[in-house]
């Protein structure tokens, strides 16, 4: 069942969220609008794509403050920040902290709406990412330690001859184990796996 991508709107002025909460809905949008960070943190949200529409002065901590908040608490979101206040050196900061717009009110829908379609698509990417991660990650713990070993070598260039001479086991051995670590990898060819490895961040046996 696939989750629809949702906007969340964060704005201390009742109102403007609720603005902007209904041109999203109004076309086809799922929107959930918020008074103020804290709120949100607090919400229940689906693993699912989605981005942020944040207002950059709130009340207590700054919408600025609270990218770095989200940044350090893990929470992966595409930001589009708003502002009737906005100056360069605040937009630069945003935009290095990875937001993906940086909008100065008063700004059209059309506009807001484009910056929201990118956003979105670039949750999307990134939500298939750390799907495939996931599956890639639990792949590489179903090995057993001597297939980690195997892999280890096998990446690193050494063929199964070499690999048996570092891991004292025959050469059949080390087929029968390259072949099962292959197979429970599903990595198709050598090139595949070598970049599985470098996806899991694996060192190459070998390398400090």
């Amino acid at each position: 069942m696939t989750v629809e991508p949702t906007v969340f709107v964060i704005d201390d002025d009742k109102a403007v969220r609720l603005a902007i909460k209904n041109v999203l809905e109004s076309v086809g949008l799922r929107a959930e609008a918020f008074a103020s960070g804290r709120e949100f943190l607090k919400s229940e949200r689906a693993d699912a794509p989605g981005c942020l529409v944040l207002d950059v002065r709130l009340p207590g901590a700054s919408g600025l403050d609270f990218q770095n908040e989200l940044a350090a608490a893990k929470v992966e979101i595409p930001i589009i920040f708003i502002t009737g206040h906005g100056d360069i050196p605040m937009s630069v900061q945003a935009m290095k902290a990875g937001a993906v717009e940086f909008l100065t009110k008063p700004f059209t829908n059309d506009v807001l709406l484009d910056a929201i379609g990118g956003a979105i698509e670039r949750s999307r990417t990134a939500v298939r990412e750390e799907s495939a991660m996931q599956v890639l990650r639990s792949a590489y713990a179903s090995l057993t330690p001597r297939e980690r070993e195997v892999m280890a070598l096998v990446v690193s260039g050494l063929l199964n001859k070499q690999v048996g001479g570092e891991l004292g086991i025959s050469e059949i051995t080390v087929k029968a184990h390259r072949g099962q670590m292959m197979r429970k990898m599903n990595a198709g060819s050598l090139p595949e796996l070598v970049t599985m490895a470098a996806r899991l961040g694996l060192r190459p046996a070998g390398t400090v």
